[in-house]
């Protein structure tokens, strides 16, 4: 089995939907509720995959060789799950709550290269 990193993504017009200002305080929590119930579902029909939970993401530092800044991106948690391919590892997101109830526009499944494999191609 394959392992591969999954990236949560949510641009910033997605996440305005749901901002306190959009939405009325009973409303924003019923959809976090419900959300969070269906986020739970998911887990659980995928456990087998999951290898790591992962995590919410917070606030962003870039570092460089110009030193440490702040910056936005669109990533806004991530997941481990295993798999026989990217396509059979993307194929588990394809009804996922971080878009059909939460904010999210989107989702991406990487490999997670092997890489003392890799090293030991090169010799």
């Amino acid at each position: 089995m394959k392992k591969f990193l999954v990236i949560y993504r949510a641009i910033e017009a997605a996440l305005e939907k749901v901002s306190v200002g959009r939405m009325d305080e009973a409303a924003r929590k019923d959809r976090q509720r419900s959300g969070l119930e269906a986020w739970e579902k998911w887990g659980s029909e995928h456990a087998n995959a999951i290898v790591d939970q992962g995590t919410p993401i917070g606030k962003t530092k870039r570092v460089d060789r110009t030193g440490i800044s702040n910056i936005k991106n669109a990533v806004t948690g991530y997941v481990i799950v295993e798999a026989e391919s990217l396509e059979a590892a993307a194929t588990l997101f394809a009804d996922h709550p971080h878009f059909k109830i939460f904010p999210g526009d989107a989702i991406e499944v990487r490999e997670c290269l092997n890489l003392a494999e890799l090293l030991a191609r090169d010799k």
